[in-house]
């Protein structure tokens, strides 16, 4: 099967179309045919060398598609269910494995597409939204790339919840989809002052959650467009890792907090998991959740889909399909 795989941490041409053989499932693993892959900035990680990985390595963690085989012991699942999963091992291939325990059934009215375009981004703006800070009716959230994958998601729960969002993009195309997925105000970060805009938003109060996916570039103007007490939620690095910092610069802007979550922490049981997703389709199958696919790439153009992502080209969700 075609697989595309790393040898050697770098940029894009480190991406390579190989054969390889069809992986069989261990006890507790499902195999399932790969009919669409998310490409995610932790693909892209991974691919620099920020996240470490033994080599060679398939990219790719979150996947949909129909089960081709079942592991000793594996009850949840039979050969032509429909899963997905957002801890795929190896989703940029033709076939690829799970732990049952990470998958989720993906129910009719729900395509694998939308499937893989929710896994990781969907229920990244879920948690992001429902747990790390609970958005209530009145909060003021501020999302950066409020056009892309999680971005458009996150505004849309955000709205659900009550929340009055102001999200920045850098174009006047992205700020039309982030419009339109329901955001109160747009900033374009291109030609104006975000953290001036958050001061404009709030009336001069600061925002009550950050939701900031960029990192080193706006790490700076999101600190200080909290209000005291506000909560600084880093949950990417798109632009490279927060620089360090002092503890006591929380003090100094406002007895901050400032929290840096990962999916995993969020879906620590398959009922937490299972749960989280099942809500997410739901929204989806009913059209109360709008799901953009921005851009899908045959899977031997891994490099072009990576390019576009990483030079900000995109918006929505970004799929590869074998």
């Amino acid at each position: 099967m075609l697989a595309i795989r790393i040898h050697e941490t770098g940029g894009a041409e480190k991406l390579r179309a190989e054969e390889i053989p069809v992986p069989a499932p261990r006890a507790g693993e499902v195999r399932f045919r790969v009919e669409a892959a998310g490409v995610n900035f932790i693909d892209v990680y991974f691919r620099r060398g920020l996240y470490k990985a033994d080599l060679p390595h398939t990219l790719g963690q979150e996947a949909a598609g129909t089960v081709t085989a079942v592991g000793e012991g594996v009850a949840d699942f039979r050969v032509g269910d429909r899963i997905g999963s957002a801890k795929v091992l190896g989703a940029y291939a033709g076939e690829a494995l799970v732990s049952a325990a990470a998958a989720v059934p993906i129910p009719a009215g729900v395509t694998s597409a939308q499937a893989a375009a929710l896994l990781l981004q969907g229920m990244t703006a879920h948690y992001l939204a429902v747990d790390t800070f609970p958005l209530k009716a009145g909060d003021q959230a501020l999302v950066h790339a409020g056009a892309g994958g999680v971005g458009l998601l996150l505004i849309q729960i955000a709205k659900r919840r009550g929340a009055r969002v102001l999200a920045t993009v850098g174009t006047e195309a992205k700020a039309e989809l982030a419009r339109g997925a329901g955001a109160d105000a747009v900033c374009l970060y291109t030609r104006d002052n975000f953290t001036a805009a958050a001061r404009e938003f709030t009336g001069g109060r600061g925002m009550d959650v950050v939701y900031d996916s960029v990192g080193k570039d706006t790490f700076a103007g999101s600190i200080d467009s909290l209000r005291p007490r506000g909560m600084m939620v880093t949950y990417g690095n798109s632009s490279g890792p927060v620089p360090d910092f002092a503890p006591l610069l929380l003090a100094q802007k406002g007895s901050l907090f400032i929290t840096r979550p990962t999916l995993a922490h969020y879906t620590l049981t398959p009922a937490e998991l299972r749960g989280r997703a099942a809500e997410l389709f739901a929204w989806a199958a009913s059209g109360a959740l709008g799901v953009r696919v921005g851009a899908t790439y045959p899977l031997a153009q891994a490099a072009d889909a990576h390019r576009a992502l990483e030079g900000r080209e995109t918006t929505g969700k970004v799929l590869l399909v074998p």
